[in-house]
């Protein structure tokens, strides 16, 4: 089972260029924000940009948003730069971009540690090549510093020729392939982005496939989508009613020597206390996180 350490119904990305939605970020209601260096950022904005981050996450006022710093590729010319330079701030992550080996983490990880990055910084892997799907669990396993995979399906559908299908078939053995990953290892996991803005009916239901999926949450590129995925991602009060249900029922019957019991029809044995005793603490989570910002 996956320890929960925080919510990740939405996460939504920020271009480090724009100061006006730097500031926007400590008003809503996300649960993460990623402060884009990378694809958001043109390359003759790429160091003014390094600069705002900073000086937001130094200003602070984001309550207890997850901060996540995506930082251009090691192998480009701000890469190394930007790692430096973020190691130093209060974001609670880096992202990196395009990750295909288990020794692209490790470099980064290397290089956080020789820029006096705190150990509570994590990694977050971008997953969206052909390469990092076969080897996402070489990926997973390659350091316990790594927090999340962050689905990059726009890239991924781009390079395997593949079309952009409202059921995303075309790539969902790549998704299967990044979850498997992710559980396996302990490793929270976000679905990609949802690209048509104009589709809110559209939107529900990727976040509904992503949930369904087992994702933890969903990227999100507009505010507007915020709302939705925190519903779609997170339990409702329904469910949490149930899931507390399911746990007493569960624990009553163990309390008698039995390994299953019966509530309303459905069976009900340890796995589906286990499930329910996580959703339960991700709604403790969710509620105390609101609380606070």
């Amino acid at each position: 089972m996956v320890s929960i350490q925080r919510p990740r119904r939405s996460v939504l990305y920020m271009p480090g260029s724009n100061a006006r939605a730097l500031e926007k970020g400590r008003t809503l209601v996300a649960d993460a924000l990623i402060l884009d260096l990378e694809d958001a950022v043109s390359t003759a904005n790429k160091v003014e940009a390094r600069g705002l981050i900073i000086e937001a996450l130094n200003q602070g006022g984001y309550g207890n948003r997850e901060i996540i710093v995506r930082v251009n590729s090691l192998d480009t010319i701000w890469g190394v730069d930007d790692v430096e330079a973020i190691a130093n701030t209060s974001a609670d992550a880096i992202l990196l971009p395009k990750v295909e080996t288990a020794e692209q983490v490790q470099n980064l990880i290397d290089l956080m540690d020789r820029s006096g990055a705190p150990e509570a910084m994590s990694v977050m892997c971008m997953m969206e090549t052909p390469l990092g799907m076969l080897n996402a669990k070489e990926i997973a396993a390659s350091s316990k510093r790594i927090s999340c995979f962050v689905m990059g399906t726009s890239d991924l559908v781009k390079d395997l020729h593949a079309i952009h299908t409202k059921l995303r078939l075309p790539v969902i053995t790549s998704l299967g392939l990044c979850l498997l990953a992710a559980r396996a290892y302990d490793i929270a996991i976000v679905d990609g982005v949802c690209l048509d803005l104009s589709d809110d009916e559209g939107f529900e239901k990727s976040c509904a496939q992503g949930l369904e999926l087992g994702f933890d949450g969903k990227t999100l590129i507009h505010p507007k989508t915020i709302l939705t995925a925190n519903k779609v991602f997170g339990p409702s009060s329904l469910a949490v009613e149930k899931a507390h249900s399911i746990v007493r029922a569960f624990e009553e019957a163990d309390s008698k020597g039995q390994g299953v019991v019966v509530l309303n029809g459905q069976l009900i044995e340890n796995l589906h206390a286990e499930e329910a005793r996580r959703l339960i603490a991700l709604a403790d989570i969710i509620s105390d996180l609101e609380r606070v910002n």
